[in-house]
């Protein structure tokens, strides 16, 4: 969730890009376990999952979550993963599962590997929406709500490859493979850049595991091994502070440009001091809402919407004080 900076040519590009996923398919569902009065609200409790809980992109989507709760009376509390590891999240989900609350809100850390803890606290009655991240079996969830990460893909690919000028070499550094959002990322950067930048070389994809400084050695190491590089998509916050700061300790800041997702308050300083180019921002606030709007929908058994995309936009140094673009800056404390 990463950011950056660039020349003001590529602003016409970037600049006002806002990507939106149309709202699909809705599905009844039926009342929890809770008491429910006629809004179908009373005495219901909500329980919110997060992929990492110090990442400021979980930190805003919770505390958006906790403030439409709120608004709309019910009880909502927040854990989340210490690091982003299946061994670290799945002991949560089967604690908060124990609980029977009548929502989970929760954002899996692998396509697969947490589905049957999911499954086993949705047929135990709470009404599961997937926020964020998603599982492959389509018939956990009664909603998924997250940004369109393949295109948020593109977008990044066709930003870097103006600013590189469609030459040298281009790497992608991401979390790991089998996570829904940056597997997405990737196919999206890796399809534009194969489809529309041929001149542009594509090394192979390496994941840091969520550590920036795995990220920091890695792009030194592929500076000295390739050192044509000129470009490097970030799929991730984390990923691209390790970037950042691998590529200030080789003295490359500027001359490799680098395109992150995300736009957290460490990502717009260097967005400011021109470490990134381009933050692909997403909406943590309309997902940390909308998760919390379905959750009691199907709750209450009223329709509930069954994929939902987000907002995203490109931010950049030329458009950040922009108030329509900053307000998707992510936020480090409630």
């Amino acid at each position: 969730m990463p950011g950056t900076s660039r020349p003001r040519t590529l602003v016409r590009c970037c600049a006002a890009l806002a990507l939106t996923a149309a709202a699909t398919a809705t599905a009844g569902c039926g009342s929890g376990s809770g008491s429910s009065g006629a809004d179908g609200t009373k005495d219901v409790t909500l329980k919110l999952v997060t992929g990492v809980k110090s990442d400021p992109f979980y930190i805003t989507m919770a505390c958006a979550a906790q403030d439409e709760a709120k608004k709309r009376g019910v009880k909502l509390t927040v854990d989340g993963s210490a690091q982003w590891d299946v061994a670290v999240q799945r002991p949560i989900i089967d604690s908060v599962g124990a609980s029977r609350p009548d929502g989970l809100l929760v954002s899996p850390v692998d396509t697969q590997a947490l589905t049957p803890s999911l499954t086993q606290v949705q047929n135990a009655g709470t009404k599961v929406v997937l926020v964020d991240t998603a599982v492959s079996d389509a018939s956990v969830g009664v909603s998924r709500i997250s940004s369109d990460n393949e295109a948020g893909g593109r977008t990044a690919a066709k930003a870097l490859a103006e600013l590189m000028g469609d030459k040298g070499s281009a790497i992608v550094i991401s979390v790991k493979p089998g996570v829904s959002t940056t597997d997405a990322r990737i196919k999206g950067f890796t399809e534009e850049m194969k489809a529309n930048h041929p001149a542009i070389a594509l090394l192979p994809v390496l994941y840091d595991n969520d550590l920036p400084a795995t990220a920091a050695s890695q792009v030194q190491a592929t500076l000295a091994a390739h050192p044509d590089l000129g470009g490097v998509f970030a799929g991730n916050t984390n990923t691209a502070q390790g970037v950042a700061t691998g590529l200030q300790a080789a003295g490359r800041q500027g001359s490799v440009k680098v395109a992150a997702f995300d736009a957290e308050p460490d990502e717009v300083t260097a967005l400011k001091n021109g470490t990134l180019d381009i933050l692909v921002a997403q909406d943590p606030v309309g997902i940390g809402t909308q998760g919390v709007d379905q959750a009691l929908a199907a709750i209450a058994g009223k329709p509930v919407t069954a994929r939902i995309g987000t907002t995203m936009v490109a931010i950049t140094k030329a458009n950040l004080d922009d108030p329509a673009v900053g307000k998707y800056v992510y936020r480090s404390a409630c």
